[in-house]
C-alpha cells in the first residue's frame, strides 16, 4: 500500500510502499475513499503545541512516535475483515471513529474513549489514513455512511465531532444568545449544529468577510468582523447590553479568549476548542463573582459521531469540502492548510 508518512516534525512528508496488512480477530481492513486534512495534523506536523510565554508541548511528550501515518478522518470502503467481526460486510462505506482508547480507564468504561488516559487514536498515535489502505482494530469503531457523501462525511469523525460536542455544552444553560468565534471549517460547522439542535440566536466572529458571509448563509443571525475596535460594544448591542449567554471559542488565541471574557454574562458558559496557543491573564475574583463556567471540548465520543451522521444523513447539516488533494500532494495540502488558504475543509483522495 502506498502512504505519505512523517518522519519528524517540519521534515516533509514521505511517500512510501508497504505490505498491505491482513486483518485478523475483530479487525477491518478499510480501502481508503477520503481523509481530512485537520490542524491535528498539522501541529503532528510540526512537532506540538504552543503554550505561551516561549513554551512548547512537543507530541512526542504525550507520546506520538515518529514515523508516523497522519489522518484521522478517515471514510472509506471495506476491504477485507477479520474472523470474528460481525455487524460489517466487503463493500459497506463506513466512516471510521478515530479516538480509539486503552478500553480500561474511567473515561473508556462509560464509553468516552475520546478522553482516554492513554489515548490510542489512529492518526495520531498509530497509523491513519494518509494512505490507501488503513487497519482499523476494532469493527465497533465503524459507522455505516448509508448515503452520506464520502468527503463531506470525513469531517464528521474530528472537527464536526468536536463542534457537536462543544455546541451541546454551550446549550446546557439554554443560551437566548450563543456567540461563536472563528468561521473556518470548525466554526461553520458549529454554526450549522447551533441552528439545528438550539433555540439561540447565533452570533458569529471573525477576521474575514468571506467566511462570515458564509456563515450567514449557515443560519448565523448576526455576524460581526472582529477588525472592528468597537466589536465588543456591537455583540453586547446585540445582547441587550447583557452579554452573551454562551460562547464557543473555534480560535482559542489570547486575543479571542480577552474578548470572550468581555462579553461573556453573568451565570455565562464559555466552551473552549480551538488549539491556537498562547496565555493570558485571567481576574479569578470575576469568575465567582460572575458564577461564569469555563469548560473544554475535545472532540466526542462514538455515539457522538453516530448522532452527528444522522444529522448529515437527513440533510440538517453540510459540511463545506473546498479543496481536494491527491496523496501525492499531502505536503501541498497542510502548507495551504498552514497558510489559510483553505476555507471550510480539504479532503486527500488517495
Amino acid at each position: 500500500m502506498k502512504s505519505a508518512r512523517i518522519t519528524g516534525p517540519n521534515e516533509p512528508l514521505v511517500i512510501s510502499e508497504s505490505e498491505t496488512p491482513t486483518p485478523n480477530g475483530n479487525q477491518v481492513l478499510v480501502k481508503v475513499k477520503s481523509v481530512g486534512v485537520c490542524h491535528s495534523d498539522l501541529h503532528l506536523w510540526e512537532g506540538g503545541y504552543d503554550l505561551g510565554d516561549g513554551q512548547f508541548m512537543k507530541v512526542t511528550d504525550r507520546g506520538v512516535k515518529y514515523p508516523v501515518i497522519p489522518g484521522h478522518e478517515i471514510v472509506g470502503i471495506v476491504e477485507s475483515i477479520g474472523s470474528d467481526v460481525s455487524g460489517i460486510s466487503i463493500g459497506d462505506d463506513v466512516l471510521v471513529f478515530p479516538w480509539i482508547g486503552c478500553g480500561n480507564c474511567p473515561a473508556c468504561n462509560v464509553g468516552n474513549e475520546n478522553l482516554c488516559d492513554t489515548p490510542k487514536s489512529m492518526g495520531v498515535f498509530q497509523d491513519g489514513g494518509y494512505s490507501d489502505y488503513t487497519l482499523i482494530p476494532n469493527s465497533k469503531y465503524l459507522a455505516k455512511l448509508d448515503g452520506v457523501n464520502p468527503d463531506a462525511a470525513t469531517s464528521l469523525a474530528c472537527s464536526g465531532l468536536t463542534a457537536y460536542t462543544a455546541i451541546k455544552k454551550s446549550n446546557q444553560n439554554s443560551p437566548e444568545f450563543l456567540v461563536i468565534v472563528g468561521a473556518g471549517g470548525l466554526g461553520l460547522m458549529g454554526v450549522q449544529i447551533a441552528k439545528a439542535i438550539t433555540n439561540a440566536k447565533i452570533i458569529c466572529v471573525d477576521l474575514d468577510d468571506q467566511k462570515l458571509q458564509t456563515a450567514k448563509e449557515m443560519g448565523a443571525d448576526y455576524t460581526v468582523n472582529s477588525k472592528d475596535p468597537e466589536t465588543s460594544q456591537k455583540i453586547m448591542s446585540i445582547c441587550n447590553n447583557k452579554g452573551a449567554d454562551s460562547i464557543v471559542d473555534f480560535v482559542n488565541a489570547p486575543p479571542t479568549v480577552k474578548l470572550d471574557l468581555a462579553i461573556l454574562r453573568k451565570r455565562g458558559n464559555l466552551v473552549l476548542v480551538g488549539l491556537f496557543g498562547g496565555s493570558i491573564e485571567l481576574s479569578l475574583v470575576t469568575i465567582p463573582l460572575k458564577s461564569i463556567i469555563i469548560q473544554g471540548a475535545y472532540t466526542g465520543n462514538y455515539t457522538d459521531m453516530v448522532e452527528l451522521l444522522d444529522l448529515a444523513r437527513k440533510g440538517i447539516i453540510n459540511p463545506v469540502i473546498s479543496k481536494r488533494y491527491s496523496l501525492g500532494d499531502a505536503n501541498t495540502a497542510l502548507e495551504d492548510l498552514k497558510a489559510r488558504k483553505i476555507l471550510g475543509r480539504a479532503v486527500i483522495n488517495p
